[in-house]
């Protein structure tokens, strides 16, 4: 060619090795970029579109000259072609044979000639892959099975193909080399297969998915074709996130769903789709699929396809199928909607719940029979989970009475033997079954009979509930373990009566009067104390379970006898019993995570509402002490529950005898309840931020109480008509210290240090405080809306402003007071002992001179002589004297103990001296024995 010599021409020194190679890569992209580029010409060319031998020529020449693949470098011109083609074959089908042939060939890997060309034409394998898809608008049937071949082929490994040397070739290995000699060395390039892992990366980032979906409506007429598509897009939908994203763009779960029941071998393409849309809910976005799904065409169709399969269903296949298709049904009821119901699918569904427990009153049911194998237990338990999710809509509830299911759930609350099947004669549920739907019939209770309680109390709902915790407290022969509806695995019995518990606590929770009543008439409040106490003398380690039980109970006890004098009487001893067992054990576990937190609370929110108020059952509960336990219990407790312990303890400050266990009781580091009370007051108006001194007074008469929070709830509260002062007396602890205080008395509290007595004053005054925060918000308010007040009203709400400032100034003046008290008890005390210790430095000064007397006497014969002679004239002395005369003793005192009398100065300190006696300066008395014995040093006694 021209373009070669002039290329030789240019470089006419003899090439190296590489730029030889380089130059026929270079020569042979050109000549294919224009052999494809005159080719697209002479298809679009006007001059040249009706020579149509002269089209099938070239195209054909195309497929000869590219037997093994495509290079990848020829795709973008190839899709050109592929389009143009197609748009022919619309008026003359003598082009779809060349599309099915190219189709086929692009089964094969793309070849590539460098390493570099994947990523240097990625783009244009995207838009090439695209264009495939888009060759599905081609009627031919062919052109459609080739394409869905060529995308199957994209996941599977492709068939060996006989190439012309006779070797074989499979995926992956190298193709049949294109050879061009050159004019200084014969070599051979031979392009390389695309890698498939990178082709199959580059699909997802194609739209073929979303064109396959959208031309499912095209093979409507065709089952095999449609079938064949459906598996192609299950590939395509578990292989890639990306492409179930495409698929659901293009509603592909609505398309799926709407056609999944048009072909006549409904059987295949039911299981294809019900795989893809769940390949579209597990990888896709579930919220858009499940909306996709929810529209009333697609709800339709479902249950077309539900109906079908459930009266055609045998094989465990085909069971399996109908069970399915419920699931997805589960998942759009989620979602509450009421198209369920307009599509009549709810109706369907609520009437198949109640069988075969209630005899069917749909004439579709009258012939089901059902074989009572594990998929027809899915279905019974699933359409149970049914009833619970469609409960959220109250449209659906009229649908519930008109099928009876509330009494259909109950039947299957029944007690029943353990057997293999309860009638030999007549097929039925097994035990294991029965158990395992009795477990799922008290969960969907525990949904639906808050909701219809007329309907609950006229089938005796309670009696059933009732009959069942009885059956499963006290019959052995329940089987040990089964699997029940949430999945745990453990003792039937607790499980059933887990669930029998849930049920009553929803129920009672709802504040119904007949229920409550019939359940206190049917004896039980003593039956739940038995079972309560049962439990907890059986159970050696607690679990989540047991614990959730016995808080449950507590809930229901608390309900029942709340608003009831009678059933506070009816709770008795032995429920005042049950409350002390379970204050005892503290909250050492309450951040365990297994439940102890909320059997704390159920605890002391039965004493609340099963003692309080009964002064029966009040004077035995302080019997038991316990208000010492609550009170141990607010020691120990975290901050979360100490509000509900001290409103119990006001409560129980209603009765004269509570007021003895509060002052009578201490902790365990000797603090009296009064100290607990304001050292809680002090941490609770730190946490607040209130502003106090270092000693904790007040240092603003003006706002005593005033905090940040309250500043800025106030700043909120201005507009409206909700006060900030008002609002802020449910927010924290000290309006219940206060009131607490108020039943218990201000004055002779034992066990209070000066801090304490500082802090008391604020307690005192809290109420007047209060008032005149009140008032302050009321001017604030007037102010903040522009209104003046007359005179006598501005002046009267001046007065007591003021009022209020001066009851804070008073409280300050009994602070300062009471701590200069306390100062000068520091300063008595202080003076007390360098008075004891001047005294001890005295007796330790007069010994040492005794010592020194003693010394001196052994040491110094003159001294000793001098003595002896003084001793002499003493004896002599002693003799003489008729009057008896004792010689005078001479004392120190020594401080033992100390004790104040209220009044100021020094005479309010009572002082208690010890007397040490002395020995006198001066001659020893003379012996009175004839030899004297040695003359030791005798240690100083002090009298007591």
């Amino acid at each position: 060619m021209d373009s070669r010599k002039l290329l030789q021409r240019r470089k006419p020194e003899i090439p190296t090795f590489k730029s030889a190679t380089t130059d026929r890569k270079q020569l042979e992209d050109s000549a294919k970029n224009i052999e494809l580029s005159k080719v697209i010409r002479l298809l679009e060319d006007p001059l040249t579109g009706n020579l149509k031998e002269r089209h099938l020529f070239v195209l054909k020449k195309i497929l000869k000259r590219n037997p093994n693949g495509f290079l990848l470098k020829d795709l973008k011109g190839l899709a050109k072609v592929f389009d143009i083609c197609a748009e022919k074959s619309k008026e003359d089908p003598v082009y779809l044979p060349f599309l099915c042939e190219a189709i086929k060939l692009c089964r094969l890997s793309f070849l590539k000639e460098r390493a570099s060309d994947e990523p240097n034409y990625a783009q244009d394998v995207i838009h090439f892959l695209s264009q495939i898809g888009y060759l599905m608008r081609v009627t031919c049937p062919d052109v459609k099975v080739n394409i869905i071949e060529c995308v199957k082929s994209f996941y599977q490994c492709v068939t060996p193909r006989q190439l012309p040397d006779g070797t074989q070739r499979r995926h992956g290995s190298t193709a049949r080399p294109f050879h061009f000699e050159n004019r200084f060395s014969k070599l051979t390039l031979r392009p390389q297969p695309m890698s498939p892992g990178f082709r199959l990366q580059l699909l997802d980032k194609t739209d073929l998915s979303q064109t396959l979906v959208l031309s499912l409506a095209s093979v409507d007429h065709r089952p095999d074709i449609k079938l064949q598509l459906l598996q192609v897009l299950k590939l395509l939908s578990c292989s890639s996130d990306l492409n179930c994203g495409q698929i659901l763009k293009a509603r592909g779960a609505e398309s799926i769903c709407l056609h999944m029941n048009e072909s006549e071998s409904t059987g295949p393409v039911l299981v294809r789709s019900i795989e893809i849309l769940w390949n579209l809910l597990e990888s896709g976005n579930k919220h858009r699929a499940v909306a996709q799904l929810s529209t009333i065409e697609c709800l339709v169709s479902l249950k077309e396809a539900f109906l079908h399969q459930l009266l055609t269903a045998v094989h465990h296949s085909e069971l399996s199928l109908r069970n399915d298709l419920l699931v997805l049904t589960t998942l759009i009821a989620e979602n509450s909607n009421t198209l369920l119901i307009e599509s009549l699918f709810a109706k369907l569904l609520i009437s198949l719940s109640t069988y075969p427990e209630l005899r069917p009153t749909n004439p579709l049911f009258i012939n089901l029979k059902l074989n009572y194998c594990h998929e027809d237990l899915k279905m019974k338990k699933m359409l149970l989970n049914l009833l619970s999710l469609m409960s959220v809509d109250t449209t659906v509830l009229q649908l519930y009475k008109e099928e009876n299911v509330l009494l259909s759930l109950l039947l299957l609350t029944k007690p029943l033997p353990v057997s293999p099947r309860i009638h030999s004669a007549s097929r039925s549920w097994s035990s294991v079954q029965s158990h395992e739907l009795c477990l799922k019939a008290l969960e969907t209770l525990c949904s639906i009979a808050p909701y219809l309680l007329d309907e609950y109390m006229s089938y005796h709902g309670n009696a059933f509930v009732l009959r069942l915790m009885d059956w499963c407290t006290h019959d052995d022969e329940v089987p040990d373990t089964i699997r029940g509806s949430t999945g745990l695995i453990g003792d039937c019995r607790k499980t059933l009566l887990h669930f029998c518990i849930r049920l009553l606590t929803a129920v009672t929770s709802q504040g119904e009067e007949t229920v409550n009543q019939d359940l206190c008439d049917q004896g039980s409040i003593g039956d739940l104390l038995g079972v309560l106490m049962q439990m907890e003398a059986s159970s050696d380690e607690d679990d989540a379970v047991s614990l959730e039980i016995k808080s449950n109970i507590q809930f229901i006890l608390s309900t029942l006898c709340e608003s009831d004098m009678h059933r506070k009487e009816l709770f008795g001893s032995e429920g005042v019993e049950m409350v002390i067992h379970f204050l005892k054990k503290g909250c050492d576990l309450f951040y365990s995570g297994l439940g102890h937190n909320k059997l704390l609370l159920s605890t002391v929110d039965c004493v609340w509402s099963c003692i309080v108020g009964c002064y029966t059952t009040e004077d035995f509960f302080l019997a038991k002490e316990g208000v010492c336990l609550l009170l141990d219990l607010l020691c120990s407790s975290p901050k979360c529950v100490h509000s509900l312990i001290l409103s119990t303890l006001l409560e129980l400050c209603e009765n004269p005898n509570t007021g003895s266990h509060l002052r009578s009781w201490t902790d365990r580091a000797g603090q009296t309840a009064p100290r607990v009370l304001l050292q809680m007051w002090r941490d609770e108006e730190a946490e607040l931020g209130v502003q106090r001194n270092q000693e904790g007074c007040i240092t603003d008469p003006k706002k005593p109480l005033y905090h940040k929070q309250q500043e800025e709830t106030q700043s909120l509260c201005l507009d409206g008509s909700s006060s900030a002062s008002i609002l802020e007396i449910g927010e924290n602890l000290r309006a219940k210290i206060y009131l607490i205080f108020c039943a218990v008395g201000f004055h002779d509290l034992p066990g209070l240090s000066t801090e304490d007595y500082v802090t008391l004053r604020i307690v005192k005054r809290y109420l007047d405080f209060k008032v005149g925060e009140v008032w302050d918000e009321v001017s604030a308010e007037l102010t903040h809306v522009d209104i003046r007040p007359i005179t006598p009203d501005r002046e009267n709400l001046e007065t007591i402003c003021q009022i209020s400032e001066d009851k804070a100034k008073r409280v300050m003046e009994e602070q300062s007071s009471l701590l200069q008290r306390q100062e000068k008890e520091n300063l008595t005390q202080e003076q007390l002992m360098y008075t004891e210790i001047k005294s001890h430095r005295k007796q330790q000064e007069l010994v040492q001179k005794s010592w020194n007397d003693y010394v001196s006497k052994t040491s110094n014969y003159e001294v000793l002589k001098e003595v002896k002679a003084q001793r002499e004239l003493s004896r002599a002395k002693v003799k003489t004297e008729e009057d008896g005369i004792h010689p005078v003793k001479h004392f120190i005192g020594q401080v033992v103990s100390m004790e104040t009398t209220g009044a100021e100065g020094p005479e309010g300190v009572q002082v208690s001296l010890a007397q040490v006696a002395i020995k006198p300066k001066g001659p020893d008395p003379v012996q009175t024995s004839p030899n004297p014995d040695p003359e030791y040093f005798r240690p100083v006694s002090v009298k007591h």
